[in-house]
């Protein structure tokens, strides 16, 4: 028995529009912010480098325009995320800051590569090279600070907000910081003299947009491919799980993330002579407590077991279903008896325990019940289905 997400909702937590819409916002300001940062500094690299013949601010410029279109695919995907679960899309569309940050990655890693094969060309004719100027060290010193700013300012936000898709653009300023301080190191060398510099930072710095590209390509690929979450995660809503009222015990627990949530298949054991609603109800609450108590949970599908699973063909070859076993046990107490009120099965193991209740005619006729009785002492121990028949009388209401 699976326990599916309520019709009317989502998650347990309940939509909030004003949150939601706050979150989006200040996401979309933050990478707004970053725009306008990566477009000044991509027009004054690139146009101060090639004034300067320096080659390794040209690949900055080329890094900073990297941030520039992964900003404008942020923004693209940050809007279309947002939009609510849908007939076509049950889960929301939060995967899209995946497909996004993916397609950063690939571009990150083209990039470095582009840059890798260009300096490596120059550096086997440094002396056809021309010197570089002075204001390539000014540029890319500010350049320097000015993503190492922005770099604060965005993790800040996109840790507040625990949107993935943001910290990965942050850390794409923190490498642009970290390239422009090799870059500066390369164009003072190489104002000293060592004229190689300039193509060795150049080179340096299309190594770190490669793996950086690499790395967040691969991190995409893994949420892309259902990767589970980590067994400390697992561990922590294992506990809740098993700490519901009337879960017995907890197996096929498994998870996968969603941008920045998660997804939760669960099987919960219960005791299997209670109720289906009450089985239901089980379910449902230890869905609900999973979803208070995590809120990195998007959605809990929990399926209600009464006993560890087994292979189902074993079950279904020995045990008939309900049209079967009835006739069978009326066999087993006996055909003259008239037609049982209520019959409950429950399957458990390999056979079956029945719960049978008496009609009115029967209740009162002692030498009956007392037939009744003797032929399960005699006939149910070596029954191919039945391990207990217990008989119910009805006190009230008569």
């Amino acid at each position: 028995m699976s326990v599916p997400p309520s019709p009317h909702s989502q998650s347990a937590h309940p939509p909030n529009d004003a949150v939601g819409g706050q979150r989006y916002h200040e996401a979309q300001h933050v990478t707004w912010v970053s725009v306008g940062v990566n477009f000044g500094l991509t027009i004054t690299q690139i146009g101060v480098g090639l004034a300067a013949h320096a080659q390794s601010l040209i690949a900055d410029g080329v890094h900073s325009l990297s941030d520039l279109l992964a900003d404008l695919l942020v923004l693209g995907a940050n809007f279309h995320s947002r939009h609510p679960a849908d007939e076509r899309h049950p889960y929301g569309h939060q995967r899209i800051e995946t497909v996004a940050s993916l397609a950063l990655g690939l571009l990150l890693a083209a990039t470095g590569a582009a840059i890798l094969w260009s300096a490596g060309i120059r550096l086997q004719h440094l002396d056809e090279l021309p010197s570089v100027s002075s204001i390539a060290l000014v540029t890319a010193l500010a350049t320097l600070a000015a993503k190492e700013g922005l770099f604060r300012y965005m993790l800040s936000i996109a840790n507040r907000l625990r949107s993935a898709m943001l910290i990965a653009n942050a850390w794409h300023a923190r490498s642009d910081a970290a390239s422009s301080l090799v870059v500066a190191v390369g164009i003072g060398g190489s104002l000293l003299g060592y004229r190689f510099l300039d193509p060795v930072a150049a080179i340096i710095v299309g190594f770190m947009i490669a793996r950086m590209g690499v790395k967040f390509a691969y991190s995409a690929t893994q949420e892309l491919i259902d990767t589970g979450i980590s067994s400390e995660e697992i561990g922590r809503i294992s506990d809740t799980l098993r700490g519901s009222p009337g879960v017995l015990g907890l197996h096929d627990l498994r998870t996968r993330r969603m941008a920045d949530k998660v997804l939760v298949d669960a099987h919960v054991q219960v005791d299997g002579r209670i109720s289906v609603s009450e089985g239901h109800l089980i379910g449902e609450q230890a869905r609900a407590r999973t979803l208070a108590i995590h809120p990195d949970v998007l959605d809990v599908l929990v399926h209600v077991d009464v006993e560890p699973d087994f292979d189902p063909s074993v079950r279904s070859g020995k045990l008939p279903d309900r049209e079967e076993l009835t006739r069978h046990l009326r066999k087993l107490l006996g055909e003259d008896l008239p037609a049982f009120e209520r019959t409950v099965l429950h399957y458990l193991g390999n056979r079956v325990e029945a719960e049978i209740f008496l009609p009115p005619a029967v209740d009162d006729d002692a030498g009956r019940l007392a037939e009744i009785q003797r032929r399960l002492v005699d006939r149910l121990p070596g029954d191919p289905y039945f391990r207990a028949v217990s008989l119910n009388r009805k006190i009230a209401p008569r």
